[in-house]
């Protein structure tokens, strides 16, 4: 009953942030503890094993991405049930969506110690880069099934009005994975391996945390007989398609970004564009976790037929996206020559790089909230088709166009144009699709 007197309660901008801040906070967490990890394998281990981390990335984007897939769009189709008043249907959705993360993630791992060894082969590395390769990616796999629950129970803890014991799981395995690569590679000597053991437990922390509170009868969402609807998974798959697209091309327009750059300006053209991701990625985890904090609450609210609540909900969130995008391009500008001088100093030819480009790039800060929020909200309200339309033509199609136009009419300042003008593109589509459905969904 506490969740439901969470969504009972009247559509403000605090009861919003109940929901939001917390997942705010361990989005934005979770991209610092990321570089902090890189930062400890650069040093303790060295260059070549931060080379490896990158080069099995895009093995590990695919697992991210099944995850997200199957944790967004199974969380809306299970709210809009417990909206509807199907609460015993949707636990049993509920279960069985969980035991296909875990089937998946079984298959997933034998996949990914079946095919390793070739595909590292066929990239020419040197034997010390593909044996870290090997040994990182073998120890990261074993950890597939938690790494897939950990992502399902972020979101399910959520919707089940735990989302305090969410953030706090997310923080809890972020030090643990801070503190394990201290301990595995500098004391215990593991080397690369210890960077992957470290990673996997860090990620444990929320999947056992998970199991423990879903089975408890208690809880708003918890294990029930499951029943195999294949319609439901069908429908979880289409609904959080655009999170696995989004997750799938990051790597390839990364790649793109740096292609360019080292066409136009060499390696400190990739260094440059480094600082300024980690910017927009910071930036970025800001509104994804806010989507993802008040997407029950539009699920919910669409199953319950509240077109009042889900109204205010989105006038509330779209001001609030806009005040905080103004307040993130004012502050960016402010900071751009203190913020890249933590990663190089001013006399480095990549702080010039990097401070032209930033100032340029803040542009983008305009567009990226309402573009991410549109998304999560087709997300939430079932609609995986325009929800993926949108997230991959932000991230893909209109970035494509972008990176392969403007730098060649403006060499580099092209790239960093490239950017704010697929954001711009996007929003004006994200305009588009919100005006077009308005009617159906009622907001």
């Amino acid at each position: 009953m506490e969740k439901q007197n969470a969504y009972s309660r009247p559509v403000t901008l605090g009861n919003i942030l109940r929901f939001a801040v917390p997942t705010i906070v361990m989005s934005v967490f979770m991209s610092f503890y990321t570089m902090v990890d890189g930062l400890f394998v650069s040093n303790l281990i060295g260059t070549d094993a931060l080379s490896a981390i990158n080069l099995a990335a895009p093995v590990i984007q695919l697992v991210t991405a099944v995850s997200s897939m199957l944790a967004t769009g199974g969380s809306a189709a299970i709210m809009r049930k417990m909206g509807e008043g199907k609460e015993d249907e949707a636990r049993q959705d509920f279960t069985f969506l969980i035991l296909v993360n875990v089937i998946v993630g079984l298959l997933m791992c034998g996949i990914g110690y079946a095919l390793m060894g070739r595909f590292f082969s066929g990239m020419g590395l040197s034997a010390e880069v593909s044996g870290y390769c090997t040994e990182y990616l073998g120890h990261y796999l074993l950890f597939t099934v938690p790494i897939l629950l950990m992502y399902n129970f972020s979101l399910y803890m959520i919707a089940a009005g735990k989302a305090i014991l969410s953030l706090a799981c997310s923080v809890a395995g972020g030090v643990l994975n801070i503190a394990l690569d201290y301990i595995l590679i500098a004391i215990c000597q593991m080397g690369i391996a210890g960077a992957a053991i470290a990673t996997g437990l860090g990620y444990s922390v929320t999947a056992a945390v998970g199991l423990f509170i879903f089975s408890r009868r208690g809880s708003l969402l918890h294990f029930k007989k499951p029943v195999p609807r294949f319609r439901v998974l069908l429908d979880a798959s289409t609904n959080g398609c655009s999170e696995m697209a989004s997750a799938l091309v990051t790597g390839i327009i990364a790649l793109l970004f740096n292609w360019t750059m080292l066409k136009y300006v060499g390696e400190n053209g990739v260094a440059a564009v480094t600082i300024i991701m980690y910017v927009l990625m910071f930036t970025s985890s800001l509104y994804t976790g806010y989507s993802y904090g008040v997407a029950p609450m539009a699920s919910y609210y669409y199953g319950e037929g509240n077109r009042e609540k889900l109204k205010k909900l989105v006038s509330l969130s779209l001001r609030t996206i806009a005040v905080i995008s103004i307040a993130t391009v004012a502050l960016s500008l402010a900071v751009t020559e203190p913020l890249v001088a933590v990663f190089t100093r001013p006399n480095n030819p990549v702080y010039e790089l990097a401070v032209a480009g930033n100032r340029i790039c803040s542009i983008a800060l305009c567009f990226i909230g309402f573009n991410i929020f549109s998304s999560g909200l087709f997300t939430a309200l079932s609609n995986g088709i325009v929800s993926a339309v949108l997230a991959f033509s932000r991230s893909f199609v209109f970035m494509l166009i972008a990176m392969l136009t403007l730098p060649a009419l403006f060499g580099v300042t092209g790239v960093w144009l490239a950017t704010p003008a697929a954001e711009f593109m996007a929003v004006l589509l994200s305009i588009a699709m919100l005006l077009k459905y308005r009617k159906r969904y009622g907001y």
